[in-house]
């Protein structure tokens, strides 16, 4: 039978080693000398010399406890620790793995063990190391607390804790997988993609970072690099339904369309009940034209799942679709519920907008928009000043004189077409009629021009000045040119056909149009201009994916709006004649002399085929999918009016430029 007062006495030293290890170490010895043989003391007193900085001691203590105590896991991990504070290197793998040996599952000591063979430069063996850890690791009260708040999503509980976990175990991937986590939540993309690349240089088998990583490679828009991962992991896990999901995504965004479709039904053939999936597949085959098929496609997905938001809004975002009465009712019905997810609230929303704006009750239509707004809105505020800085900066800094000094700098390359202005402006027509032409391809909304302006606002330029454009300024003819190359190397994967031309959508790039002349000074720039009134409300109307942020509030559309005009105005003065401008009511009122102009700014030749764009099946990835493929519908130009009630707050940031929108300068 234990003796009780040495048990006692055992706890009053194991106590005293979190507050006062000297003390520890003398109680520890004092019981030694009445129980030489008492093992848990040895532990105590080795631990306590550790902690004091006396590492030699320590040893010296705790090998007899290994020996006559060798099932026991902690003293060995003691041991190791300490061999390693005398750079006894291999004399603490031999202790660790002794610990890891009496309790398969101690956490703590393979991460030690890891350590320890990062120290020694063996990186397949700390890899093995840190796997076990890993699978271990989730009963340590730190990590599962912090894992416990990253599911209720309290991230600013989370983040300082794992930070100062991460102070002792600076190298436990767990923990830096975890705050990776937190940093994709935040749209902190560079932070996550660091901490990712991180862990696998650590632990390259660690497989779920590396999921994570190509998901935030992809959110980055990197899905060459992302697509790298996922085959690595498909290699060792082929029917993995999370990661041929994500290979799917992923397709889509390299204009494998077909490819993605497939994987999708595999999936769905395996287990047709998967909502997601199921809305997933619609979106491609939208893309591809395959209308009735997608169609489908989401209406299974609402049968499956009628409190699942997604599907009713890519029905109503069709555009060529009408809701039916049956839809809008379940709708109606889900919205009176408390659903689990704001996402499915606000996706109803602005379905039931649509669905109502289709049946002309434009006030009730209205009020459903506005809701959706306000909760989009609430999830992520949008911040003005950023916009609004940018262009008081680019617009001081990009001079008649600035240009005139690096005029012919750049890359020669002649290929690139942007489109570019606002979201729902008629830039999506303007790309097809343009890839309806034989020397032009239309490829996406490339994200390459964006990736370069962010990588050179993180540069610090000596002079003082903060980041982009300023940084431009100590930027020499060769960084110019190599900027521009570096641009068509990324884009040639979304070129498929060979094309002397293709065209970069991104409508945001209006931002970056100094940079685009820099470095591509023969690129061709088109700006595509719609009525604020018509295209502000376009916008309002819209749930965009993942971006555009500002159009979640009628303030700041006609802010952005105002801004947009603003800075092209400024480019119109210092570079004048560099951007060609297609006001979008003149195209749709006479289609093939603003047709004709538009190409000759390409430097081509007309073609008829641009004026029967609609017959073109290429995909097309945008909201404006299925518009683009049937005539010009010029009934819409005016559709807005119905709305003109509630635009007040829209029209009164806009002020003059609800009439003088059009006008260059």
């Amino acid at each position: 039978m234990a003796d009780p007062e040495l048990q006692q006495q055992l706890s009053q030293v194991e106590n005293l080693l979190r507050s006062d290890p000297v003390a520890a170490d003398a109680a520890a010895a004092d019981i030694l000398r009445d129980h030489p043989d008492e093992p848990m003391a040895g532990l105590f007193r080795g631990i306590a010399r550790r902690l004091m900085g006396d590492p030699a001691t320590a040893i010296e203590v705790l090998r007899p406890v290994c020996e006559s105590w060798p099932e026991a896991p902690l003293p060995h991990l003691q041991l190791g620790a300490a061999l390693r504070e005398t750079d006894d290197l291999p004399g603490a793998v031999d202790a660790v793995r002794a610990a890891v040996a009496a309790r398969t599952d101690f956490a703590d000591a393979w991460y030690l063990l890891a350590e320890l063979y990062i120290e020694q430069g063996d990186k397949p063996a700390a890899d093995e190391a840190f796997g076990m850890y890993i699978r271990f690791s989730a009963n340590d009260p730190v990590l599962k607390q912090a894992g416990e708040l990253l599911r209720a999503n309290r991230l600013d509980e989370a983040e300082p804790i794992l930070q100062e976990h991460l102070k002792q175990y600076r190298l436990d991937v767990v923990a830096l997988s975890m705050l990776a986590d937190i940093a994709e939540r935040r749209d902190r993309l560079h932070d996550a993609d660091a901490l990712l690349r991180d862990c696998l240089e650590l632990s390259p088998s660690f497989q779920r970072a590396r999921h994570n990583h190509a998901v935030v490679l992809l959110r980055q828009n990197k899905p060459e690099e992302a697509i790298g991962k996922v085959d690595a992991l498909l290699a060792r896990e082929p029917k993995n339904p999370e990661l041929r999901k994500l290979k799917a995504a992923i397709l889509v965004r390299l204009l494998e369309y077909e490819a993605s479709i497939r994987i999708c039904e595999e999936l769905l053939d395996e287990d047709p009940n998967q909502p997601q999936i199921w809305t997933s597949l619609g979106h491609m085959l939208k893309s591809v034209g395959r209308r009735e098929d997608s169609v489908g496609a989401y209406k299974k997905a609402i049968e499956l799942a009628p409190g699942y938001g997604e599907p009713y809004w890519s029905l109503a975002n069709l555009k060529t679709h009408t809701l039916s009465d049956a839809e809008l009712d379940s709708m109606l019905a889900e919205l009176g519920k408390t659903m689990p997810r704001d996402i499915d609230r606000i996706h109803m929303n602005f379905a039931t907008g649509r669905a109502l704006e289709d049946r002309e009750d434009y006030a009730a239509s209205f009020q459903h928009y506005a809701e959706g707004n306000r909760l989009r809105l609430q999830k992520k505020p949008y911040h003005y000043e950023e916009l609004a800085e940018h262009v008081a900066r680019s617009k001081a800094f990009y001079t008649e004189a600035f240009f005139a000094s690096r005029q012919g700098l750049g890359t020669a390359a002649s290929g690139p077409i942007f489109v570019l202005g606002l979201p729902r402006s008629g830039s999506t027509l303007v790309e097809q009629i343009l890839a309806s032409h034989s020397a032009i391809e239309g490829t996406m909304e490339l994200p390459h021009i964006a990736g370069i302006a962010k990588s050179l606002g993180e540069l610090q330029p000596d002079s003082g000045e903060v980041g982009y454009p300023v940084v431009l300024a100590n930027i020499d003819q060769d960084q110019l040119r190599e900027l521009g190359e570096a641009y068509i190397e990324k884009t040639r994967i979304h070129r498929k056909l060979g094309k002397a031309y293709f065209v970069d959508k991104m409508p945001n790039n209006f931002a970056h149009i100094g940079l685009i002349h820099l470095i591509l000074p023969n690129a061709r720039i088109i700006d595509v201009r719609r009525h604020p009134l018509a295209c502000g409300f376009s916008l309002y109307k819209e749930h965009f994916a993942d971006a555009q942020n500002f159009a979640y509030s009628l303030e700041n559309i006609g802010r952005y709006y105002r801004s947009y005009v603003e800075l092209m105005a400024h480019f119109d003065a210092v570079l004048p004649g560099r951007v060609h401008r297609v006001i979008y009511e003149s195209l749709v009122e006479d289609t093939e002399s603003e047709v004709r102009r538009l190409l000759d700014y390409c430097g081509l030749p007309f073609e008829e085929g641009c004026l029967t764009f609609y017959e073109n099946r290429r995909a097309v990835n945008t909201a404006s999918s299925e518009q683009v493929r049937q005539p010009i519908y010029r009934e819409g130009l005016q559709h807005w009016r119905h709305y003109e009630p509630w635009l007040g707050p829209l029209q009164a940031e806009l002020g003059a430029l609800v009439d003088s929108y059009a006008e260059t300068q």
